[in-house]
Parts: C-alpha cells; sequence; structure tokens
C-alpha cells in the first residue's frame, strides 16, 4: 500500500484455461512467502492490452482443474450478485444468464473436454464474469475470495476447489440479511421452486448449488480438501484475513475477524 500504480508494461494473454479472467480482469494475486500472506490488487493498469482466445487451447486442461475454473468463474459474479445494493434488473438478468450458460457448459465441459461449444462458453463467461460488467451499478467487496486466498497462502490450495469450500457456509452464515437476494439466486439460477418464506428457498438455492459442486467433484467444505484446521490455524487464518483486526469484510453483512472465525 506504500506505492500507486501509475503504469505498467503492455501485455498480451494466450488464454488456455477459462477461470480467473485475468484477460479481461483489473486484477493480479501475489502471494508473500514471509508469512504466507496471500493479497489481491486491482487497477486497470493490469488489464491486458489484448487477448487471443481460442477454446481449443483449453481442451486438455485436466477434469479437476476445468471444474476449478467453472467454479472460479460463478464466483466472480457470485460475489458481485451477493451485494448490498444489488437490484440492479439489466446487471441481474446479465449474471444470471451467466451463471446458468456455465452450470450448463461446465457438466458437458467436464463429461467432453474436447466440446468446442461448451468450452467456449467458458471461456466467453470466465472474461466477461470478471470484467467488471456483472459488478455494473453494484457495491461490492470479494469476500469469499478474501477467505479463499488465506487457505491458499496456507496450504496451496487450487483457488477453485477452496471457493467452492468455503462458500456454502459463507452464505449461510449472511443470508439471513438478505434472504430475498438468496432466494431469487435459488429461484432464478439453481431453479428451485419457492418454499414456504424467503429464506426456506434460500437455503434450498444453497443445497442446489453445492449438489452442482458435487457433480463436478468440488468440495463443499474444508475438510474435503483433506484438511483438518486445527483451532490454533482457524485463528490464524482468521487473523491473517481481517489483516491482523484492522479490518472487516463484506456487503450483505460485515464479517470481522471473530465472524471469519465462524
Amino acid at each position: 500500500g506504500k506505492r500507486v500504480l501509475e503504469k505498467s508494461l503492455p501485455v498480451g494473454a494466450v488464454l488456455t484455461i477459462s477461470a480467473a479472467g485475468s484477460e479481461m480482469s483489473n486484477s493480479c494475486v501475489i502471494t508473500n512467502e514471509d508469512g504466507w500472506l496471500k493479497r489481491g490488487f486491482g487497477s486497470d493498469h493490469n488489464r491486458p492490452l489484448f487477448a487471443l482466445m481460442n477454446p481449443e487451447l483449453t481442451y486438455t486442461v485436466s477434469k479437476y482443474q476445468t471444474a476449478c475454473g467453472i467454479t472460479d468463474i460463478m464466483m466472480h459474479t457470485l460475489e458481485r450478485y451477493f451485494c448490498q445494493n444489488g437490484d440492479v434488473a439489466l446487471t441481474d438478468h446479465l449474471a444470471e444468464g451467466l451463471l446458468r450458460s456455465v452450470i450448463d457448459a461446465g457438466k458437458i465441459a467436464i463429461e467432453n473436454p474436447e466440446d468446442y461449444e461448451a468450452r467456449a462458453t467458458l471461456m466467453w463467461a470466465s472474461s466477461l464474469s470478471h470484467n467488471g460488467l456483472t459488478g455494473c451499478g453494484r457495491d461490492y467487496l470479494m469476500r469469499c475470495h478474501q477467505l479463499e486466498h488465506e487457505l491458499g497462502g496456507m496450504f496451496d490450495v487450487a483457488h477453485g476447489a477452496g471457493l467452492a469450500a468455503v462458500w456454502g457456509s459463507w452464505a449461510r452464515y449472511v443470508m439471513d440479511a438478505r434472504p430475498e437476494r438468496f432466494a431469487k439466486f435459488a429461484v432464478n439460477v439453481m431453479g428451485v421452486e419457492p418454499g414456504e418464506d424467503d429464506m426456506a428457498t434460500a437455503l434450498r438455492g444453497v443445497e442446489k448449488m453445492e449438489e452442482f459442486y458435487r457433480q463436478i467433484e468440488m468440495p463443499v467444505c474444508i475438510s474435503d480438501m483433506d484438511i483438518d484446521l486445527t483451532e490454533e490455524q482457524m485463528r490464524e487464518l482468521a487473523e491473517k484475513c481481517s489483516h491482523f483486526g484492522r479490518r472487516a469484510i463484506g456487503c450483505i453483512k460485515k464479517l470481522d475477524k471473530e465472524d471469519m472465525y465462524q
């Protein structure tokens, strides 16, 4: 935080995996191995000057990394969708359509890695999900990304897998602050029939999302990644994510260090 980025070398991207959206995003992530601190940094100077996108170059991406990519693509939009002022109708429709498309194409790509249309859909969605489009009109913070970055820094887990592992717990912890938003996601994206109230519908939506993760062999909790967190490690993760107690994260519900631990 001591420097202001004023310029960058012109970078071109040849995309070989559909996931992070780096080919159009303003984001980067760096791990400081002194303390294993993983930190993100956003600036429009980070955006590549051009990107070459050929879905055929992703045919050989493994099933596991394809699934991790699917999760990361979806999470880039979900992190924007679940925010305090997220009721922007056009942005909602774009986000919901993108999420449904990724679910459909993802299932196909997992089963048939050389399906051009499925790979092309994932590649295009990767870019659109993290170039700012699905965040138009929204005030958001990537809170699941913040939580996962600490797991990635400490245990070197694949980013998409870590996101899948923490998302359900985060959603259940915060959904009471905006149950109608989670219910909308459940109905419009996951195809859930409306329940007796928004909370019931919202919970079913989270369950359906976790069913999809299991279908593509992604974890739905940290222990699914063969990580048995100790009390000390959980406290350390929360300590680092809160920047040693100096920040809270979140839009729907602010999470301080104790919330992160929970």
